[in-house]
C-alpha cells in the first residue's frame, strides 16, 4: 500500500467513571484511542498513550529513578510498561505500532541526583539497555513496527554519536522496522539522523514545511520517511484540501512507496473532536491522493 496512514502516537485521554474505571482508571481511555483511530481509518495505529506525558510513563517504572531525579544505577522497569495496552490495540487493529521514548530525550528529562553517571551521556547508555527490554516486548506483544521518540535530537543538545549508539541498544535485538520520530526543525541534525540505524526517520512538515527541502538533495536509501502533515500544537481542523496540498509537494520530493503519512506528533493536548476530525480529514486527503495516482 502507498501513502499508509498512521498516528506519532498520543491520543487525548478520555477518561470515564464507574466501577472498572476504580481498578484501571485509563482502561476506557485506551479503548477510545484504539476505536478513535480505527473509525478514522488509520492504517498504522497506537494504544494512545493515554497514560501520562512521553517521560513519566517510562521513568516511573524504572528502577534508579525517583520522580524526575535518577538516585541510583538504572535497571530494565520489572515488568513491560506499555505492552498491555498495546496487546489491547493489536487485537483491535491488523497494525500496530510500539512506541517507546527515547533515552537521549529522557536523559535530558532528569535530574542526575547520584554519583553512578558522570554525563546524561553515561544515564543515555543505560537508559537504552533497560528499554532495550521493553521493545523485545512489545515484538513479542505482535507490534507491525516500533517508534522510538527522540524530540530532543533536533534541538543541538544531545551528543548524536551517543544517540545512535543508544539507539542501536534499544532496537539491536528486535527484527520489526524501526522508526525515529524528531519533532521540529532538522536542518542541523539531517544527515546524522538519516545515518542512524533506523528503518523510517518522522518529522514535522505542517508546522515546519522548510524540513522539506532538506530532502530534495538527500539520498534517504532504502529508508522511508513520516511526512507530519497536519499541525499538531493546534485544535483548529485544517481543511481536507490543504493537507493533500501539503502530501502533493511531498510527493514532488519522494515517491509514494517512500511515505508514510501521520500527523506532525501526539495529539494528547487536542480536545478530542479536533484529534479525532484532524486524523479522519488525513485519511480523507490521503485517500484522494491515492485515486489520483
Amino acid at each position: 500500500m502507498d501513502l499508509p496512514t498512521t498516528v506519532v502516537g498520543s491520543y487525548p485521554a478520555e477518561k470515564r467513571k464507574g466501577i472498572s474505571s476504580l481498578l484501571d482508571p485509563f482502561r476506557e481511555a485506551v479503548k477510545i484511542a484504539v476505536s478513535d483511530q480505527v473509525a478514522a481509518g488509520i492504517d498504522i495505529i497506537s494504544d494512545g498513550q493515554v497514560r501520562g506525558d512521553m517521560v513519566g510513563m517510562f521513568t516511573g517504572l524504572i528502577p534508579g529513578i525517583r520522580g524526575n531525579e535518577v538516585i541510583g544505577p538504572v535497571s530494565p522497569a520489572p515488568g513491560p510498561i506499555t505492552v498491555s495496552d498495546t496487546r489491547y490495540a493489536v487485537s483491535r487493529a491488523p497494525r500496530v505500532k510500539g512506541i517507546i521514548t527515547g533515552p537521549s530525550t529522557l536523559s535530558f528529562a532528569l535530574h542526575i541526583a547520584t554519583p553512578s553517571y558522570r554525563s546524561r551521556e553515561d544515564l543515555a547508555i543505560d537508559l537504552a539497555r533497560a528499554l532495550s527490554r521493553e521493545a523485545r516486548l512489545l515484538e513479542e506483544a505482535g507490534v507491525f513496527l516500533i517508534q522510538v521518540d527522540e524530540p530532543i535530537l533536533s534541538t543541538g543538545a544531545t551528543d548524536l554519536a551517543t544517540a545512535t549508539e543508544a539507539l542501536r541498544l534499544v532496537t539491536g535485538n528486535i527484527s520489526v522496522p524501526v522508526c525515529l520520530h524528531v519533532c521540529g526543525t532538522l536542518s542541523g541534525v539531517i544527515d546524522d539522523l538519516l545515518a542512524m540505524p533506523i528503518d523510517i526517520l518522522d518529522g514535522e512538515f505542517a508546522k515546519s514545511p522548510e524540513n522539506l527541502a532538506l530532502f530534495r538533495d538527500r539520498d534517504t536509501g532504502t529508508k522511508m520517511v513520516g511526512f507530519g502533515c497536519i499541525d499538531s500544537s493546534r485544535p483548529e481542523v485544517e481543511e481536507v484540501s490543504a493537507i493533500r496540498a501539503r502530501i502533493e509537494e511531498a510527493l514532488t520530493v519522494f515517491a509514494p512507496d517512500q511515505l508514510l503519512i501521520d500527523p506532525d506528533c501526539g495529539l494528547r493536548m487536542l480536545p478530542r473532536p479536533s484529534a479525532f476530525s484532524k486524523l479522519s480529514r488525513m485519511v480523507e486527503a490521503v485517500r484522494q491522493v491515492r485515486q489520483a495516482l
